[in-house]
């Protein structure tokens, strides 16, 4: 690779690969608009997902750097989700596509 190379080189892949499909999206959107939430509230909300899925996601989206896990030290354990700066600096996409889409439904 040429110097300078890097810098040019357009990040959506890697983007993608972190954000993209049904599951990320829909938990980012979550914890972004909404909050800390437990597994449970999570799955609750993200309609059509499931618990395996679910995990695989949040694992990933976690190794990531765009959410964290936190674990309480209770009887049961609770374990609850949110989203990190990271994450959090990713609204105005949601934002974003949002606007885009209000848009191109008025076409």
């Amino acid at each position: 690779m040429v110097d300078g190379e890097q810098d040019t080189l357009c990040p959506a892949p890697i983007v993608f690969t972190m954000i993209g499909g049904k599951w990320k999206l829909a938990i980012l959107k979550t914890l972004i608009f909404h909050g800390t939430k437990r597994f449970g509230e999570l799955r609750r909300e993200v309609d059509g997902v499931t618990q395996t899925m679910l995990t695989k996601q949040l694992r990933t989206l976690e190794a990531d750097g765009l959410i964290r896990r936190e674990i309480f030290a209770e009887v049961p354990p609770r374990v609850e989700y949110s989203v990190t700066e990271d994450g959090l600096s990713l609204k105005p996409v949601f934002e974003a596509m949002h606007c885009w889409w209000l848009a191109r439904k008025q076409h």
